[in-house]
């Protein structure tokens, strides 16, 4: 089995939000590009709430997150997956990025939104040790992944722009 590894951050200097997710899917690791998979509710979501459609060319979606002031990167660096489940990473194979690096580098970032509860955990786990307490305000948001069926594109819809409105107006 292979090790796989995430892609690099995506920041512009006035990110005030970062989303995580926990390591780009096979759809994602062939194309070279965030939330690939045509299934995946993510582009969709951002979409809506950043004026720009879902299946625009990727470079004007990136650049669309980057003027809307979010971040976004996943919390493996690395680890050995088969197929695109979270529930298949090999937990003894992870490295995870250099989320506190990152942090300091954006220190106007205050917030942090989870793309799902793998996500989450395994920040809190390798992550939020290592960071001042209370420094930043976290939200875990139910996954985009079409893995995640139980939750309706309406749902996710709301939580996600509800979330993402509180933090940036």
């Amino acid at each position: 089995m292979n090790t796989i590894h995430s892609f690099p951050p995506v920041a512009g200097n006035n990110a005030r939000l970062l989303i995580l997710g926990s390591m780009p899917g096979v759809e994602s690791l062939r194309a070279g590009e965030y939330y690939a998979h045509p299934r995946n509710a993510f582009w969709r979501i951002l979409g809506d709430h950043l004026g720009i459609a879902h299946d625009a060319p990727y470079a004007k979606r990136i650049a669309a997150l980057r003027a809307g002031g979010i971040a976004l990167w996943d919390v493996l660096a690395a680890c050995i997956r088969p197929g695109s489940l979270d529930a298949a990473i090999d937990a003894g194979s992870i490295i995870v990025n250099d989320l506190q690096g990152f942090l300091l580098r954006h220190p106007q970032i205050k917030d942090v939104l989870f793309n799902g509860a793998t996500a989450e955990r395994y920040f809190l786990r390798h992550v939020s040790p290592g960071l001042e307490p209370g420094a930043l305000r976290l939200t875990r948001l139910p996954s985009t992944s079409p893995a995640h069926a139980a939750r309706s594109l309406g749902d996710k819809r709301r939580e996600w722009h509800r979330a993402i409105r509180k933090i940036i107006q």
